[in-house]
């Protein structure tokens, strides 16, 4: 983990009311980093349902085939979470360290292994001996508080610096109803989950195939709409808990995606997962600028989103937005190689307020000035119009410095 924060960390953080049905414990276990948390557990009532998103890697962690086997069931006791080493990569020896952590899990929550969901984050390709921290399972589960939300999301940070929560209320009938959500990741960071983790709970009575349809829904335009580096994680895990506690207050059961009382309850849920992807672009490593793109007068809204990810993902744009100048012409480079129906004719390009190329060519109201003094800001905007339908999209990403080149160069020594 750096010990620099980013210039980019939100100034405040929210302060996280309990949620009922869901507590917390963490420890130091000392799988890779010393001195910090490295272990959180969170506990659920009885009858919690529950919905992931997970890497499209076809190269999954072990934790992620685990999660994957137990989620249709829909039900949630216990989940484990150990930052330092991904479990990925790792063979036999890491099914082994997947069984033994939700044997001991179900144990310590006295639930079934089904009931259980695991998360590690870390190195790839380094076994994960689960006898570091299994032992203290059975304590965590205990102890565990349900004003833990901030500790929690510091307990499963790598090179983050500095830890994610959101917290949204919402009315689900006329009963107000809390979702609060903790996410890490700063680098292997792109669209089909990135090296994220991010754990997402709410009290509403939600049953699970309802869970699972906002929440895939949501991540379109949310989690698979950021890049730091456009490298896809093994591990990336995204689950939603709701323990259905703000039942016993008058809150409706919902087990139709259809219910019109859930519109205030998935505004919500986008936000918090807009949020906490935000958040993790922002803590992108190295970074020092958010750069939001936004692509328009596509052929389709999927074209113009495979556009938006080209410019986003292209080195040259990032390093020319580092270097605070407003090179459309690297825009214009990325557009062309999106491999997606575009016109160089009616392209146009504005880096916030100031239109710099159209119609082929650069504009004549160019003013180096104005847009030199445009791009010293932390929150840059590239839009691109390609003029040919009425496609849009919108994705984030972070420029790349050369502190990404340090944090990655030596991040396993």
């Amino acid at each position: 983990m750096s010990t620099a924060i980013s210039p980019l960390a939100p100034k405040t953080y929210p302060k996280m009311p309990a949620i009922e049905g869901v507590r917390m414990a963490t420890a130091e276990a000392g799988i890779k980093y010393k001195g910090r948390t490295d272990l959180l557990v969170m506990v659920f009532d009885p009858d919690t349902s529950v919905a992931g998103v997970f890497t499209r890697s076809l190269c999954p962690s072990a934790p992620v085939d685990f999660c994957r086997q137990n989620l249709p069931a829909g039900k949630a006791r216990v989940l484990v979470v150990n930052s330092g080493n991904a479990n990925a990569f790792t063979g036999q020896k890491g099914r082994a360290a997947t069984s033994a952590t939700g044997k001991a899990a179900a144990k310590a929550a006295a639930c079934s292994e089904g009931d259980v969901f695991l998360a590690s984050t870390g190195v790839i390709g380094e076994p994960l001996d689960a006898g570091i921290f299994s032992h203290l399972l059975e304590g965590l589960v205990k102890e565990a508080q349900p004003d833990k939300w901030a500790e929690a999301a510091c307990a499963i940070m790598t090179t983050d610096t500095y830890h994610k929560i959101a917290t949204v209320t919402a009315k689900l009938g006329d009963v107000d109803v809390t979702i609060n959500g903790i996410a890490k990741g700063a680098g292997m960071i792109a669209p089909d989950m990135a090296t994220m983790l991010s754990f997402i709970a709410t009290d509403a009575p939600i049953a699970a195939p309802v869970l699972q349809a906002l929440l895939a829904k949501g991540t379109g335009k949310t989690f698979n709409a950021v890049t730091v580096d456009s490298d896809t994680s093994t591990s990336d895990t995204l689950l939603l808990f709701a323990t259905g506690a703000a039942a016993k207050r008058g809150a409706p059961v919902i087990s139709d995606v259809k219910d019109p009382r859930l519109s205030s309850f998935k505004r919500a849920l986008d936000k918090i997962l807009k949020s906490l992807a935000l958040q993790v672009v922002r803590d992108g490593e190295g970074a020092r600028k958010q750069i939001e793109i936004r692509v328009e007068g596509a052929k389709s809204s999927r074209s113009a989103k495979r556009v938006a990810l080209s410019i986003a993902n292209s080195p040259l744009v990032k390093t020319a937005v580092a270097g605070e100048d407003a090179n459309w012409g690297r825009v214009v480079m990325a557009v062309g190689k999106a491999g997606e129906p575009a016109d160089r004719d009616r392209l146009s390009i504005w880096f916030g307020d100031h239109r710099l190329a159209h119609e082929g060519e650069r504009d004549p109201s160019y003013s180096e000035e104005a847009i030199s003094a445009y791009m010293t800001r932390d929150e840059i905007v590239i839009r691109a119009d390609l003029g040919i339908g009425r496609g849009k999209a919108t994705v984030w990403t972070c420029d790349l410095t050369k502190e990404y080149v340090a944090i990655n160069g030596d991040y396993r020594s």
